[in-house]
């Protein structure tokens, strides 16, 4: 009877022995279960042997005060062209100056136009107000400048290829007839000619008018700027 509790106890012992084992495998795979989940959906965040995810590729947002940079290629075909340079001396022509329609009382010049007009094959720019002398007979160095007043403001004046600015001369009007005589008591003075010098490097043309001669008082000359429009 003992013999036989002995071998029920030994049973019972070795039964309980392997339900151990066995339960200890079942956690093991379990826990392993658990490591292999957490690697691929958490192995980002938790580091590991994954490798690091590479960063967003769209681009930042930019409010209305960011600078975006400028860009490197070149402007397109058709953009504004280069601005025109100023006329020289041998890019303009004079024409003959003729009586302008408004001008002083009187039977002397009164006021003449006088147009200059661009004969290069290319655009030009004019500005000013031009220089005034009378023509002597003989060398430039003869010539007798005039008093010059400006009326009106400058700007520039673009000429095309055969485009022309103009500019108006008034002179202090003879009284009288004949030769006449000035206001001011001093005699009349009569040129062939005359020579304006325009601004910039536009050269000195020499004029005559187209119906006799210019005659003036006192050396005074009231000048326009070059203008596009031809005046009155």
């Amino acid at each position: 009877m003992e013999r036989r509790n002995t071998r029920r106890a030994a049973i019972a012992a070795a039964l309980t022995a392997t339900a151990a084992v066995l339960l200890t495998g079942c956690q093991g795979d379990v826990g392993a279960a658990g490591s292999g989940a957490g690697d691929g959906a958490g192995g980002g965040a938790g580091g590991g042997s994954s490798a690091p995810t590479a960063p967003p590729t769209t681009a930042p947002s930019r409010t209305a005060g960011d600078t975006v940079p400028a860009s490197s290629t070149s402007p397109a075909p058709g953009g504004s062209a280069e601005p025109a340079g100023g006329c020289g001396a041998e890019d303009l022509e004079a024409t003959a100056a003729h009586q302008a329609a408004v001008r002083p009382q009187g039977t002397g010049t009164g006021a003449a136009v006088v147009g200059f007009t661009n004969t290069s094959g290319a655009p030009c720019v004019v500005e000013g107000f031009p220089t005034v002398a009378g023509a002597a007979n003989g060398s430039p160095e003869m010539n007798v400048p005039l008093t010059v007043r400006h009326t009106g403001t400058a700007a520039p004046v673009a000429l095309a290829p055969g485009g022309r600015a103009w500019v108006k001369l008034t002179f202090h009007q003879v009284q009288g007839e004949g030769e006449g005589s000035c206001a001011s008591g001093e005699a009349p003075v009569q040129y062939s000619t005359m020579v304006l010098g325009l601004p910039g490097g536009a050269g000195r043309h020499q004029v005559a008018l187209d119906d006799g001669v210019f005659a003036e008082c006192d050396g005074v000359v009231a000048v326009t700027a070059l203008s596009a429009a031809e005046p009155s």
